[in-house]
């Protein structure tokens, strides 16, 4: 007995249709399948990774990943909403409680930056794929990666593409994509190895600093994870720069808790 072809037809919106060829984005897509696929399965054949969407609406209903395609299914597919209130719509993965992330081995700079900011940024240059999924479901962090294979393992629940290849612009378009710009905390994270930088009196550290260090500087912080001093040295007015680059306050109106020093 023949088995009867199913066709589905998918229309990608907004920047999901980045992850297309030319010649498939913004229109309407026929897709012929063998069985009744789930739709998140649908969804990543075309190369678009879960963790970019939103939302989707099968034959004018709002589904869930797990929603099995049927012959002549129309469905739409939507990215994170800047601007829209959807709350009141099925959720296509769980809400985290916090903006928690790991990131894969090519954006160590990235994470710096990240931790800079203040936000938990989970890196280890000798992560392979499997633990990045594994660590991102296990401790509910956000997978920041440029490799959308990863994207697409089931144990990914939450994640996101990052398309620049300039440190300085990632960190843009993390805080562009997950709205953090109110929850930066500058220095209160060390960029060396994610700890939490403390304040700690002169004459706690001042055995460790350099004569100029003594001389010119008084606040210090100190990770309490590795021990790593930070003064606001000359990387600190780097930092700065910066952050207004990327429309976050200067740290100057926050309570630094510290800031590498140059």
């Amino acid at each position: 007995m023949a088995i009867r072809p199913i066709r589905v037809f998918v229309r990608f919106y907004a920047e999901l249709n980045d992850f297309l060829p030319p010649d498939r984005r913004h229109r309407l897509l026929a897709c012929d399948l063998v069985e009744h696929d789930s739709v998140k399965d649908v969804i990543e054949s075309q190369g678009v990774p879960h963790t970019e969407v939103e939302l989707i609406v099968a034959n004018g209903e709002p589904v869930g990943f797990e929603y099995r395609v049927d012959d002549g299914d129309r469905i739409a597919v939507y990215p994170h909403f800047q601007r829209i209130d959807i709350s009141g719509l099925p959720a296509l993965r769980p809400a985290l409680d916090e903006p928690r992330f790991v990131l894969d081995t090519h954006l160590g700079t990235l994470a710096r930056y990240l931790r800079v900011l203040g936000f938990d940024a989970l890196y280890r240059n000798d992560y392979d794929d499997e633990t990045l999924a594994r660590v991102a479901h296990d401790e509910a962090r956000i997978l920041l990666t440029r490799d959308r294979g990863l994207l697409k393992r089931s144990l990914v629940t939450h994640g996101y593409h990052v398309w620049s290849t300039r440190p300085a612009q990632q960190v843009a378009e993390v805080l562009r994509r997950f709205d953090l710009f109110d929850r930066v905390a500058p220095f209160r994270r060390c960029p060396r190895c994610n700890g939490v930088v403390e304040p700690v009196p002169k004459a706690a550290v001042v055995d460790q600093l350099l004569p100029k260090t003594r001389q010119f500087y008084d606040e210090f912080g100190r990770c309490a994870a590795c021990g790593q001093v930070y003064w606001k040295g000359p990387h600190y007015d780097h930092m700065r720069r910066l952050m207004e680059g990327w429309g976050t306050p200067p740290p100057a109106t926050r309570r630094a808790q510290g800031a590498p020093g140059g």
